[in-house]
């Protein structure tokens, strides 16, 4: 089988048939759907879930579990899998008709352990916008990490990418459960790992951005986690004695991450008395940052946002989002 394409479902019943609809249509053969039902508490999901598998037993298969959050559902997906490639799909996003089509032509053409794309951002009115767009590698050549270390700053979703299956369970490395930014915890690790990745430029997958999302928690203090996804995005170079080769790619790659998770709170509450700890982690973690050749690249607004955040001009940050958006 090629491809195992995993959802975790949680409470998305007005959302999942949107997400369904785009899988179903795709032209592929050898291929599954594995819905996990993660714990849903709505009275809907589970139901809903065990639908689509009478509708459609030959292509989905559901797993109901006790709720362990998005990365324990995505790692027994990864268990249950029998294609040869994984695409993880979160339940309220949606992906482009051609996606399996697409990424199999590209296995026949340039096999390799991961392939990376490109997504648009949707909102609930059914507007879109394109991520930014990320300039290494150049599509279609298959390179490794090394060759390519700004690979780390692609985005680091698990959504965005299609993984041979060999790369988790050869390596063990999976998704931790019930924390934020899990991604981030692992997507470092698999790159390290991968003997191939090949970049595509195909804007495959829809991001919905809706008000009940996980990113988009009122909880705002938990945007911290960031900092231990960041150390637990560095580990595997730590024990592979790696880091001093990558020291300015994982340096950037705190920056940006500190800076988003940051901004979040700050767009919300510029009060916030934990704000401080996201500079303290850079200080602390790469005390030489501001002296990375490649911080200039972040571009005019990031380096504003961390010249605000290191003056701890918490207020003034939040006036120019407020701004910005109202513009």
């Amino acid at each position: 089988m090629r491809f195992s394409v995993i959802v975790p479902v949680y409470n998305v019943a007005d959302y999942l048939p949107a997400c369904m609809e785009s899988l179903l249509v795709q032209r592929c053969e050898d291929w599954e759907i594995i819905l996990v039902d993660d714990g849903a508490t709505d009275g809907k999901c589970p139901a809903l879930c065990d639908e689509y598998a009478a509708r459609h037993p030959e292509l989905v298969r559901v797993i109901h579990q006790a709720n362990g959050g998005l990365g324990a559902a995505r790692n027994t997906g990864i268990e249950a899998a029998k294609g040869e490639y994984l695409l993880f799909v979160d339940s309220d996003d949606t992906v482009a008709p051609d996606t399996l089509a697409r990424l199999s032509e590209e296995i026949d053409r340039s096999p390799a352990d991961m392939y990376l794309f490109s997504f648009r951002y949707v909102d609930e009115g059914g507007g879109e916008r394109p991520a930014e767009p990320v300039s290494v590698p150049a599509p279609g050549r298959a390179v490794t990490l090394a060759e390519e270390p700004g690979l780390l700053l692609e985005p680091p979703m698990a959504w965005n990418r299609l993984c041979r299956a060999a790369l988790f369970r050869e390596s063990g490395v999976r998704f931790p459960g019930r924390v934020w930014y899990e991604d981030l915890c692992t997507t470092p690790s698999l790159l390290l790992r991968a003997r191939s990745i090949v970049r595509l430029p195909d804007a495959f997958y829809g991001y919905l951005i809706r008000q009940g999302s996980i990113m988009r928690s009122s909880n705002l203090k938990r945007n911290l986690e960031i900092l231990n996804a960041l150390d637990m995005a560095r580990a595997p170079f730590d024990e592979a004695g790696l880091t001093g080769q990558y020291e300015p790619w994982l340096c950037l790659l705190a920056v940006t991450s500190v800076l988003d998770a940051a901004r979040r709170v700050l767009t919300v509450d510029s009060k916030a008395d934990y704000l401080p700890e996201f500079v303290n982690y850079l200080k602390q973690h790469y005390p030489d940052y501001r002296q990375n050749e490649l911080l200039p690249g972040l571009g005019r607004k990031k380096l504003l946002l961390l010249r605000l955040l290191e003056g701890k001009h918490y207020r003034l940050a939040n006036t120019l989002f407020r701004l910005a958006k109202l513009l």
